[in-house]
């Protein structure tokens, strides 16, 4: 028999990315000429379930989408990518949701959400898809869905005593009954910051924050720093990773790309440090492609750059 990869449930929103190539990003009431347009299959929740996937995880789905074409292929490409889809609901009363990317020659990105079908994903969903969540070891969740869906999935997997990753994107001022339930808690610097009024500039900082947020009951957390790397403070340890050293082409994926790879590492019994490293080297292979999903890396393509590292 294989390796036994345990089950991750992903809970989130599915979006669609139109996407602009910009020179740089408009500042308001600037219009820029941009260059190529294109599509591509987006949202927090489908990206982290799409990188657990092709990272080698057994991953299910639950999400909201619309009865439209753009759900249509939204549900194409989960079922290509062998992520179970069913609890990913399909909504009558609104159309699948959309995000509007900016991205410039530096590989920033602005984005605008119209949320859509994700709004309408409600508590009574998750209590429907109870038996998922029963049979998964580990449950990831982010904030493009409404905030007492959240604390449904947080709550009702705590109550099962399940592994729950909570990526606290976008930045929201999370409440602490909601913190206190998080065994691994990813925010980059500016969710850090919102969380806890400490801006994130260096170790130290990190530290400070750290600390603050697992006094608020957070197991372990874990703040991914850019193209610096990832700070992890917990009551028994504090370790750093620095991020592998590559050129951005479009950053859109690359928090949603590592926090599906870390679900998979941990959920084949990695140790936190080397779960980080697993994840940076998926989010550094994902910053060198244009697009969301359509930048997430395979399992080989992660084995492959991180063998290749430790070989040079």
């Amino acid at each position: 028999m294989g390796e036994r990869h345990m089950r991750i449930v992903v809970v989130g929103s599915s979006n669609t990315d139109m996407i602009i190539k910009v020179p740089r990003i408009p500042k308001p009431g600037e219009t820029i000429l941009g260059g190529v347009f294109s599509t591509a299959p987006g949202g927090k929740g489908a990206n982290q379930a799409v990188a657990a996937a092709r990272a080698g995880g057994e991953v299910a789905f639950i999400a909201k989408i619309g009865r439209d074409t753009l759900g249509d292929e939204s549900l194409r490409r989960f079922i290509e990518d062998r992520i179970d889809t069913t609890f990913v609901y399909r909504d009558d009363s609104a159309p699948s949701g959309v995000a509007q990317i900016l991205v410039a020659e530096n590989g920033e990105n602005s984005i605008a959400v119209a949320s859509g079908s994700n709004s309408n994903l409600r508590p009574q969903d998750i209590r429907n898809a109870k038996e998922w969540i029963i049979s998964a070891d580990i449950v990831l969740v982010q904030l493009e869905i409404p905030l007492d869906t959240v604390i449904e999935v947080v709550t009702l997997s705590h109550r099962l005593n399940k592994t729950i990753i909570l990526n606290p994107a976008p930045a929201i001022d999370a409440p602490d009954n909601l913190l206190s339930h998080i065994s691994f808690l990813t925010p980059n610097q500016t969710e850090t910051e919102l969380l806890t009024g400490i801006a994130v500039v260096d170790r130290d900082s990190a530290r400070e924050a750290g600390r603050q947020l697992c006094s608020k009951g957070v197991a372990t957390v874990t703040i991914t720093m850019g193209a610096e790397g990832v700070f992890v403070f917990s009551r028994q340890e504090e370790l750093f990773r620095r991020a592998y050293k590559v050129k951005a082409v479009d950053t859109t994926a690359a928090g949603d790309v590592f926090n599906g790879a870390l679900a998979v590492a941990l959920s084949e019994g990695k140790g936190i440090g080397d779960a980080v490293s697993f994840a940076n080297a998926a989010a550094a292979l994902s910053v060198g492609k244009l697009g969301a999903q359509s930048s997430i890396p395979s399992r080989t393509e992660i084995d492959n750059f991180l063998s290749d590292r430790l070989a040079g």
